[in-house]
């Protein structure tokens, strides 16, 4: 690739190196939102206890949260 610009180069290195799951993800209807959405709803509730209590409460909270 000929340009001037290291950073564009860099990244289509990145492209090229993975160009497997680029594909994929073009070609493919899948994705994981939802196993995402669930991992960021507990590293919410994860910060909002950090240094109140210890694991069992921590347990109790995810396990009843109304959202997710």
């Amino acid at each position: 690739m000929k340009t001037e610009f290291q950073k564009l180069k860099t990244f289509v290195k990145g492209l090229n190196n993975d160009i497997d799951a680029v594909k994929a993800a073009v070609e493919l209807d899948a994705n994981n939102g939802l196993a995402e959405g669930n991992v960021n709803r507990l590293k919410n509730i994860k910060r909002q206890m950090y240094g109140k209590t210890g694991f069992n409460l921590l347990r109790i909270k995810v396990v009843l949260s109304k959202t997710g």
